[in-house]
């Protein structure tokens, strides 16, 4: 059992495209920092640019930059974006109703992880681009 990455990496990708002052990064660029395959940013960048994140303009000097200032977007947005799944999958397989555990145990975790992923969609809401990019900023700061 695995989880996406897609979230992290689109975050990265925007935080490194907020951090650019409006100079436009290749795929390639992007791709070394994240250390993936220039593809797989493709990929990404073609998700935020149909949700009108970036922009991306092909060619000599082309590259990607924000559509909308990084102020205006959220974290809970680009999640949304782009994991589809649950934040906890359940089994596959439904438990035994032989057994009171297995009667019982999905409601009870249906209940424990929509809480869990409100907390976690709360934290994402307040939480910006910006933010991301600023945070990035004050621990180069201090790595000086």
């Amino acid at each position: 059992m695995s989880h996406s990455s897609r979230f992290t990496v689109a975050v990265h990708v925007l935080g490194m495209l907020a951090l650019g002052d409006s100079v436009p990064k290749t795929s390639e660029t992007i791709a070394r920092s994240v250390n993936t395959n220039p593809v797989v940013i493709r990929r990404i960048l073609g998700i935020l640019g149909k949700a009108g994140l970036v922009e991306t303009h092909p060619g000599a000097g082309g590259g990607s930059i924000l559509a909308r200032p990084a102020r205006e977007i959220s974290l809970l947005e680009v999640y949304h974006l782009m994991e589809n799944g649950g934040l906890f999958p359940l089994h596959n397989q439904p438990p035994s109703d032989e057994c009171m555990c297995g009667r019982h145990i999905q409601d009870v975790l249906l209940d424990v992880f929509g809480r869990a992923r409100q907390a976690m969609e709360e934290v994402l809401a307040g939480t910006t681009i910006a933010d991301v990019a600023h945070q990035i900023e004050e621990l180069e700061e201090g790595a000086c």
